[in-house]
């Protein structure tokens, strides 16, 4: 579903049906130690340009709403891990490195 500042991200959601108008970040909901969500901090998220830039299967984030430099304004933090190969990720738009690899064997082997 498309955020309101008009990116795609699967764990945004919005229903504005029949007068509702509900919106909410699936992502931070599932976090009980995050800040509240509200939909300015869909502007600078890193989330949709996260998913757009690897979409791979086992990647699992994990995002808080924290607190910018000077804690002045709150921003979304987010964190990766591989569920394949039990790994932090350091860099979720790259992946774990691992599953790639594994993925390029099975095409190599294929080809064969």
């Amino acid at each position: 579903m498309k955020t309101p500042y008009g990116k795609e991200c699967k764990f945004f959601y919005g229903d504005y049906a029949r007068g509702h108008e509900t919106q909410e970040c699936r992502l931070l909901a599932n976090n009980p130690e995050s800040e509240n969500w509200f939909p300015a901090l869909c502007q600078n998220c890193p989330v949709p340009d996260i998913l757009a830039a690897n979409q791979c299967a086992h990647l699992r984030l994990y995002g808080r709403v924290g607190k910018s430099l000077f804690g002045l304004s709150k921003k979304v933090e987010v964190e990766g891990f591989c569920d394949q190969h039990f790994v932090d990720v350091q860099d979720p738009r790259v992946g774990c490195g691992h599953c790639h690899e594994i993925d390029l064997e099975e095409m190599q082997a294929a080809e064969s």
